[in-house]
Protein backbone atom coordinates (compact mmCIF):
# COMPACT_ATOMS: atom_id res chain seq x y z
CA UNK A 1 0.00 0.00 0.00
CA UNK A 2 1.42 3.26 -0.88
CA UNK A 3 2.10 5.42 1.69
CA UNK A 4 1.62 9.08 1.84
CA UNK A 5 1.71 11.48 4.32
CA UNK A 6 -1.00 14.18 3.39
CA UNK A 7 -3.30 10.84 2.97
CA UNK A 8 -2.75 10.17 6.66
CA UNK A 9 -3.12 13.17 7.78
CA UNK A 10 -6.29 14.18 5.45
CA UNK A 11 -7.63 10.82 7.03
CA UNK A 12 -7.18 11.40 10.68
CA UNK A 13 -8.93 15.03 10.15
CA UNK A 14 -12.12 13.29 8.67
CA UNK A 15 -11.84 10.21 11.14
CA UNK A 16 -11.97 12.46 14.15
CA UNK A 17 -14.43 15.15 12.34
CA UNK A 18 -16.84 13.43 10.66
CA UNK A 19 -16.39 10.03 11.07
CA UNK A 20 -16.54 7.64 7.92
CA UNK A 21 -18.56 8.81 5.09
CA UNK A 22 -21.71 6.69 4.19
CA UNK A 23 -22.53 5.69 0.64
CA UNK A 24 -26.06 4.15 0.46
CA UNK A 25 -26.09 2.84 -3.38
CA UNK A 26 -26.98 -0.45 -5.31
CA UNK A 27 -24.03 1.07 -7.47
CA UNK A 28 -21.44 0.67 -4.81
CA UNK A 29 -19.13 -1.74 -5.40
CA UNK A 30 -18.44 -4.16 -2.08
CA UNK A 31 -15.03 -6.25 -0.90
CA UNK A 32 -17.39 -9.40 -1.70
CA UNK A 33 -18.65 -8.01 -5.13
CA UNK A 34 -16.44 -6.51 -7.37
CA UNK A 35 -17.70 -8.55 -10.29
CA UNK A 36 -20.82 -8.32 -9.77
CA UNK A 37 -23.19 -6.29 -12.27
CA UNK A 38 -24.68 -3.78 -10.10
CA UNK A 39 -28.05 -3.32 -9.53
CA UNK A 40 -30.38 -0.60 -10.45
CA UNK A 41 -29.07 1.83 -7.99
CA UNK A 42 -30.90 4.53 -5.86
CA UNK A 43 -29.39 7.73 -5.85
CA UNK A 44 -26.00 7.78 -3.67
CA UNK A 45 -25.99 9.95 -0.89
CA UNK A 46 -22.13 10.80 0.14
CA UNK A 47 -21.07 13.60 2.44
CA UNK A 48 -17.20 14.12 1.97
CA UNK A 49 -15.43 13.37 5.60
CA UNK A 50 -13.20 15.58 5.34
CA UNK A 51 -15.68 18.60 5.15
CA UNK A 52 -15.01 21.58 7.55
CA UNK A 53 -18.21 22.00 9.90
CA UNK A 54 -18.01 25.78 8.10
CA UNK A 55 -18.34 23.64 4.97
CA UNK A 56 -21.00 20.99 6.48
CA UNK A 57 -23.37 24.16 7.44
CA UNK A 58 -22.97 25.91 4.07
CA UNK A 59 -24.13 22.36 2.69
CA UNK A 60 -26.63 22.46 4.92
CA UNK A 61 -27.34 25.90 3.49
CA UNK A 62 -27.81 25.07 0.09
CA UNK A 63 -31.12 25.36 -1.04
CA UNK A 64 -30.28 23.60 -4.63
CA UNK A 65 -30.48 20.18 -5.12
CA UNK A 66 -27.39 18.73 -7.26
CA UNK A 67 -27.44 15.66 -8.99
CA UNK A 68 -25.12 13.67 -11.04
CA UNK A 69 -26.13 11.33 -13.68
CA UNK A 70 -24.08 9.51 -16.06
CA UNK A 71 -24.47 9.11 -19.79
CA UNK A 72 -22.08 6.38 -20.63
CA UNK A 73 -18.82 6.25 -21.93
CA UNK A 74 -17.51 10.00 -19.59
CA UNK A 75 -20.62 11.76 -20.53
CA UNK A 76 -22.47 13.01 -17.36
CA UNK A 77 -25.81 15.78 -16.70
CA UNK A 78 -24.59 17.38 -13.51
CA UNK A 79 -27.92 19.65 -12.55
CA UNK A 80 -27.62 22.58 -9.67
CA UNK A 81 -30.76 23.45 -8.66
CA UNK A 82 -32.22 24.65 -12.42
CA UNK A 83 -28.65 25.11 -13.96
CA UNK A 84 -26.89 22.32 -15.71
CA UNK A 85 -23.82 21.45 -17.32
CA UNK A 86 -22.56 18.69 -19.55
CA UNK A 87 -19.44 16.97 -19.83
CA UNK A 88 -18.87 14.97 -22.89
CA UNK A 89 -22.05 14.12 -23.75
CA UNK A 90 -22.05 11.62 -26.23
CA UNK A 91 -26.04 9.81 -26.31
CA UNK A 92 -26.25 8.98 -30.34
CA UNK A 93 -23.80 5.83 -29.74
CA UNK A 94 -23.86 4.61 -33.51
CA UNK A 95 -21.94 1.70 -34.50
CA UNK A 96 -18.65 1.66 -35.85
CA UNK A 97 -17.26 -1.88 -35.84
CA UNK A 98 -15.20 -0.74 -33.14
CA UNK A 99 -16.48 -3.50 -30.36
CA UNK A 100 -17.21 -6.25 -33.01
CA UNK A 101 -13.22 -5.80 -33.96
CA UNK A 102 -13.91 -4.25 -37.36
CA UNK A 103 -13.60 -0.52 -36.89
CA UNK A 104 -14.23 1.66 -39.49
CA UNK A 105 -12.71 5.01 -39.87
CA UNK A 106 -14.94 6.09 -42.58
CA UNK A 107 -18.29 5.89 -40.42
CA UNK A 108 -20.56 8.47 -40.94
CA UNK A 109 -21.30 10.76 -37.95
CA UNK A 110 -24.95 10.72 -36.96
CA UNK A 111 -26.77 12.37 -34.48
CA UNK A 112 -29.57 10.84 -33.46
CA UNK A 113 -31.70 13.79 -31.74
CA UNK A 114 -34.28 11.28 -31.03
CA UNK A 115 -32.32 9.92 -28.57
CA UNK A 116 -30.74 13.30 -27.57
CA UNK A 117 -34.07 15.62 -27.82
CA UNK A 118 -35.63 13.43 -24.48
CA UNK A 119 -32.82 13.80 -22.30
CA UNK A 120 -31.19 17.35 -22.77
CA UNK A 121 -33.47 20.11 -22.00
CA UNK A 122 -31.20 22.67 -20.95
CA UNK A 123 -27.15 23.15 -20.33
CA UNK A 124 -25.75 26.30 -19.56
CA UNK A 125 -22.24 24.88 -20.08
CA UNK A 126 -20.83 21.71 -22.13
CA UNK A 127 -17.13 20.61 -20.95
CA UNK A 128 -15.18 18.57 -23.49
CA UNK A 129 -12.26 17.34 -22.49
CA UNK A 130 -11.17 15.83 -25.53
CA UNK A 131 -12.77 15.71 -29.35
CA UNK A 132 -12.74 12.50 -30.92
CA UNK A 133 -16.39 11.10 -31.86
CA UNK A 134 -17.29 9.56 -28.41
CA UNK A 135 -16.81 12.59 -26.45
CA UNK A 136 -17.78 15.36 -28.95
CA UNK A 137 -20.10 13.66 -31.99
CA UNK A 138 -23.26 15.51 -29.82
CA UNK A 139 -21.70 18.40 -28.63
CA UNK A 140 -22.40 20.75 -31.58
CA UNK A 141 -26.29 19.91 -31.78
CA UNK A 142 -26.77 20.07 -28.02
CA UNK A 143 -24.73 23.70 -27.99
CA UNK A 144 -27.04 24.85 -30.67
CA UNK A 145 -30.86 23.23 -29.42
CA UNK A 146 -29.80 24.70 -26.11
CA UNK A 147 -27.50 27.62 -26.08
CA UNK A 148 -25.11 26.33 -23.85
CA UNK A 149 -21.14 27.52 -24.14
CA UNK A 150 -18.73 24.95 -24.93
CA UNK A 151 -15.35 25.05 -23.59
CA UNK A 152 -13.10 22.97 -24.75
CA UNK A 153 -9.92 22.91 -26.66
CA UNK A 154 -8.66 24.64 -29.21
CA UNK A 155 -9.13 22.01 -31.54
CA UNK A 156 -13.00 21.93 -29.99
CA UNK A 157 -13.10 25.90 -30.55
CA UNK A 158 -12.41 25.50 -34.46
CA UNK A 159 -14.50 22.48 -34.76
CA UNK A 160 -17.33 24.32 -33.00
CA UNK A 161 -16.72 27.02 -36.18
CA UNK A 162 -17.16 24.49 -38.73
CA UNK A 163 -20.16 23.39 -36.82
CA UNK A 164 -21.57 26.87 -37.17
CA UNK A 165 -21.28 27.51 -33.55
CA UNK A 166 -21.12 31.12 -33.18
CA UNK A 167 -17.49 32.17 -31.74
CA UNK A 168 -19.23 34.06 -28.36
CA UNK A 169 -20.46 30.29 -27.56
CA UNK A 170 -16.95 28.84 -27.85
CA UNK A 171 -14.57 29.15 -24.84
CA UNK A 172 -11.29 27.77 -25.70
CA UNK A 173 -8.79 26.78 -22.84
CA UNK A 174 -5.30 25.19 -21.53
CA UNK A 175 -5.86 24.25 -18.31
CA UNK A 176 -5.13 26.35 -15.00
CA UNK A 177 -7.91 28.48 -15.77
CA UNK A 178 -10.41 28.31 -12.37
CA UNK A 179 -13.90 29.64 -13.98
CA UNK A 180 -16.44 31.55 -11.65
CA UNK A 181 -20.41 30.70 -12.66
CA UNK A 182 -21.81 31.64 -8.76
CA UNK A 183 -22.70 28.68 -7.34
CA UNK A 184 -20.04 26.78 -9.18
CA UNK A 185 -16.67 27.30 -10.00
CA UNK A 186 -14.83 24.94 -12.78
CA UNK A 187 -11.10 24.41 -12.60
CA UNK A 188 -9.47 23.33 -16.06
CA UNK A 189 -6.54 20.52 -15.75
CA UNK A 190 -3.92 19.86 -18.45
CA UNK A 191 -4.10 16.17 -19.30
CA UNK A 192 -3.35 13.37 -21.61
CA UNK A 193 -4.84 11.14 -23.49
CA UNK A 194 -4.68 7.58 -23.20
CA UNK A 195 -2.38 4.87 -25.06
CA UNK A 196 -3.35 2.13 -27.23
CA UNK A 197 -1.27 -1.44 -27.47
CA UNK A 198 0.95 0.22 -29.93
CA UNK A 199 2.00 3.31 -27.10
CA UNK A 200 0.43 5.65 -29.79
CA UNK A 201 -3.27 7.73 -30.11
CA UNK A 202 -6.05 6.91 -31.75
CA UNK A 203 -6.71 10.13 -34.62
CA UNK A 204 -4.17 12.22 -33.22
CA UNK A 205 -3.54 15.72 -34.44
CA UNK A 206 -5.16 19.43 -33.51
CA UNK A 207 -7.31 21.63 -35.46
CA UNK A 208 -5.41 25.06 -35.61
CA UNK A 209 -7.85 27.22 -38.07
CA UNK A 210 -11.41 26.05 -38.65
CA UNK A 211 -11.86 22.54 -40.71
CA UNK A 212 -14.22 21.41 -43.29
CA UNK A 213 -17.68 20.01 -41.47
CA UNK A 214 -16.51 16.76 -40.15
CA UNK A 215 -18.18 14.02 -42.29
CA UNK A 216 -16.68 10.52 -40.71
CA UNK A 217 -15.18 10.01 -36.92
CA UNK A 218 -11.45 10.26 -38.65
CA UNK A 219 -12.57 13.71 -39.29
CA UNK A 220 -12.58 14.31 -34.91
CA UNK A 221 -9.04 14.05 -33.60
CA UNK A 222 -8.27 14.12 -30.32
CA UNK A 223 -7.42 17.28 -30.42
CA UNK A 224 -5.36 17.11 -26.95
CA UNK A 225 -7.06 16.18 -23.59
CA UNK A 226 -8.48 18.45 -20.75
CA UNK A 227 -9.71 17.22 -17.53
CA UNK A 228 -12.44 19.46 -15.08
CA UNK A 229 -13.26 19.82 -11.59
CA UNK A 230 -16.32 21.16 -10.69
CA UNK A 231 -16.54 22.46 -6.98
CA UNK A 232 -20.26 23.55 -5.54
CA UNK A 233 -20.85 26.06 -3.49
CA UNK A 234 -21.73 24.28 -0.17
CA UNK A 235 -21.02 21.40 -1.98
CA UNK A 236 -18.61 18.60 -3.61
CA UNK A 237 -15.90 19.05 -5.29
CA UNK A 238 -16.04 16.68 -8.46
CA UNK A 239 -13.18 15.95 -10.86
CA UNK A 240 -14.06 14.45 -14.51
CA UNK A 241 -11.63 12.43 -16.76
CA UNK A 242 -12.14 11.69 -20.32
CA UNK A 243 -9.30 9.24 -21.12
CA UNK A 244 -7.14 7.35 -18.84
CA UNK A 245 -3.33 8.72 -18.75
CA UNK A 246 -2.61 12.35 -17.01
CA UNK A 247 0.10 14.39 -15.78
CA UNK A 248 -0.10 14.79 -12.08
CA UNK A 249 1.64 17.56 -11.35
CA UNK A 250 -1.33 18.96 -13.15
CA UNK A 251 -3.75 17.59 -10.27
CA UNK A 252 -1.77 18.67 -7.33
CA UNK A 253 -4.11 20.03 -5.04
CA UNK A 254 -6.94 19.60 -6.41
CA UNK A 255 -8.11 16.90 -3.79
CA UNK A 256 -11.75 16.21 -4.88
CA UNK A 257 -13.82 14.84 -2.70
CA UNK A 258 -15.04 12.87 -5.44
CA UNK A 259 -13.62 11.31 -8.94
CA UNK A 260 -14.76 10.14 -12.30
CA UNK A 261 -11.80 7.67 -13.13
CA UNK A 262 -11.63 6.73 -17.12
CA UNK A 263 -10.89 2.69 -17.56
CA UNK A 264 -7.22 2.12 -18.80
CA UNK A 265 -7.89 0.44 -22.40
CA UNK A 266 -4.30 -1.10 -22.36
CA UNK A 267 -1.26 -1.54 -19.90
CA UNK A 268 0.77 1.29 -21.87
CA UNK A 269 0.54 3.73 -18.86
CA UNK A 270 2.71 2.86 -16.14
CA UNK A 271 1.27 2.81 -13.00
CA UNK A 272 -2.12 4.78 -13.85
CA UNK A 273 -4.27 4.10 -11.01
CA UNK A 274 -1.17 4.37 -8.05
CA UNK A 275 0.38 7.51 -9.55
CA UNK A 276 -3.50 8.73 -9.52
CA UNK A 277 -4.81 8.28 -6.28
CA UNK A 278 -1.98 9.81 -4.97
CA UNK A 279 -1.67 12.65 -7.45
CA UNK A 280 -6.06 13.40 -6.38
CA UNK A 281 -4.59 12.94 -2.82
CA UNK A 282 -7.26 9.71 -2.29
CA UNK A 283 -10.62 10.46 -2.98
CA UNK A 284 -13.44 9.66 -0.47
CA UNK A 285 -15.82 8.31 -3.61
CA UNK A 286 -14.14 6.60 -7.27
CA UNK A 287 -16.46 6.31 -10.51
CA UNK A 288 -15.30 4.80 -13.22
CA UNK A 289 -16.74 5.62 -16.40
CA UNK A 290 -15.27 4.72 -20.23
CA UNK A 291 -15.95 1.20 -19.38
CA UNK A 292 -19.11 0.50 -21.21
CA UNK A 293 -19.77 -0.42 -25.27
CA UNK A 294 -20.94 3.24 -26.04
CA UNK A 295 -22.06 1.87 -29.52
CA UNK A 296 -25.38 0.11 -27.68
CA UNK A 297 -28.55 1.98 -26.64
CA UNK A 298 -28.25 3.65 -23.69
CA UNK A 299 -30.38 1.68 -21.45
CA UNK A 300 -29.74 -0.51 -18.01
CA UNK A 301 -27.70 -2.66 -17.42
CA UNK A 302 -24.81 -1.23 -19.00
CA UNK A 303 -23.31 -3.65 -22.00
CA UNK A 304 -19.80 -4.25 -20.83
CA UNK A 305 -17.55 -6.68 -23.18
CA UNK A 306 -15.39 -9.39 -21.83
CA UNK A 307 -12.31 -7.32 -22.01
CA UNK A 308 -13.56 -4.11 -20.63
CA UNK A 309 -15.55 -5.96 -17.58
CA UNK A 310 -11.43 -7.27 -17.13
CA UNK A 311 -10.14 -3.61 -16.94
CA UNK A 312 -12.99 -2.69 -14.51
CA UNK A 313 -12.42 -5.60 -12.28
CA UNK A 314 -8.74 -4.33 -12.14
CA UNK A 315 -9.69 -0.72 -12.07
CA UNK A 316 -11.91 -1.27 -8.97
CA UNK A 317 -8.66 -3.75 -7.79
CA UNK A 318 -6.34 -1.31 -7.88
CA UNK A 319 -8.42 1.67 -6.34
CA UNK A 320 -8.95 -0.71 -3.32
CA UNK A 321 -4.94 -1.63 -2.95
CA UNK A 322 -3.71 1.49 -2.93
CA UNK A 323 -6.24 4.18 -1.57
CA UNK A 324 -8.34 1.25 0.86
CA UNK A 325 -10.91 3.99 2.42
CA UNK A 326 -12.41 4.90 -1.33
CA UNK A 327 -15.91 4.10 -1.73
CA UNK A 328 -16.17 2.44 -5.28
CA UNK A 329 -19.16 3.54 -7.06
CA UNK A 330 -19.89 1.53 -10.24
CA UNK A 331 -23.04 3.69 -11.90
CA UNK A 332 -25.90 3.12 -14.15
CA UNK A 333 -26.80 5.26 -17.16
CA UNK A 334 -29.65 7.90 -16.00
CA UNK A 335 -29.15 7.72 -12.24
CA UNK A 336 -29.26 10.46 -9.71
CA UNK A 337 -26.00 10.42 -7.37
CA UNK A 338 -25.83 12.85 -4.94
CA UNK A 339 -23.09 13.01 -3.33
Amino acid sequence: MLEHRSYDRRRLLRDAALGAAAVSAGGIVTATAAHATPAHATPAHATPAHATPAATAARGRRSAAVSFRWWGTSGWRIDIGDRTVLVDPYLSRFDTGLFKGSFRPDTPLEVRTDVIDPLVDRAENILVTHTHWDHYNDVPYIAARTGARVFGTLTAYHLGLAYGLPSGRLAPVKGGEVLDFGTYTVEVVGSLHSRNASWSVAFPGVRLSPPPKPETVADLPEGDTLAYQIRIAGGPAVFFMGASDLNERNLAGLAPDVAMVASAATTATADYVPRLMAALDYPEVVVPVHWDNFETRLTNPPVVEKTDRERLDDLIAAVRRVSPRSRVLVPEYHTAYRF
